[in-house]
């Protein structure tokens, strides 16, 4: 099933659906480890402690309801994740099991239907080194808009991540 009826599921035995409650600490999971793989050594280290398996499920948990998930459809196992915020990807995570597999593409074309549906135009924020997440999203047709500050907060406070802000415009919207 889809989670949006104009996205369609990647191939090879892939479905995209909506998260519940009950798929937080299997989701959780494959976003740290993701995240873990694409921030280590880009992002300050300062922001690793607290980015712990609590803060994944924490995080989550509080944003199920804008969630996708790319689930394997014989075993039903998580392989991805996006989750939006408004006009922005908030997160995409993919399962490095599932490279190659179409699960990158497919959420994020789920996150531009979601955010397009409200918006103009979505961003995302991007570490400068993570060269396979940049590629991914400009073969989507994303582009680089330039560098700026994110504020990733841990422990309450604001720790300064340097990144890149990708945008794409997608449909216009109907005038009133």
């Amino acid at each position: 099933m889809s989670a949006d009826p104009q996205v369609t599921a990647p191939e090879g035995g892939v479905d995209l659906r909506a998260a519940t409650t009950a798929d937080v600490p299997a989701a959780a999971h494959v976003w740290r480890d993701a995240w873990l793989d694409g921030h280590v050594g880009r992002v300050p280290d300062e922001l690793l402690p607290a980015r712990g398996p609590d803060y994944f499920r924490e995080k989550l948990g509080a944003l199920v309801a804008s969630t996708v998930l790319a689930v394997d459809d014989v075993d039903g196992r998580i392989l991805g994740l996006v989750v939006v915020a408004g006009d922005e990807l908030f997160q995409l995570a993919v399962d490095r099991r599932a490279s190659g597999r179409g699960v990158g593409s497919a959420l994020l074309a789920a996150a531009e239907a979601r955010i397009g549906a409200g918006h103009a135009q979505a961003w995302l924020a991007v570490v400068p080194d993570n060269t396979r997440a940049r590629a991914l999203y400009e073969r989507r047709g994303w582009r680089d808009a330039g560098p700026f500050t994110y504020a990733a907060l841990a422990e309450g406070e604001a720790i300064p991540v340097p990144v890149l802000r990708y945008v794409k415009d997608l449909a216009p919207l109907p005038s009133s």
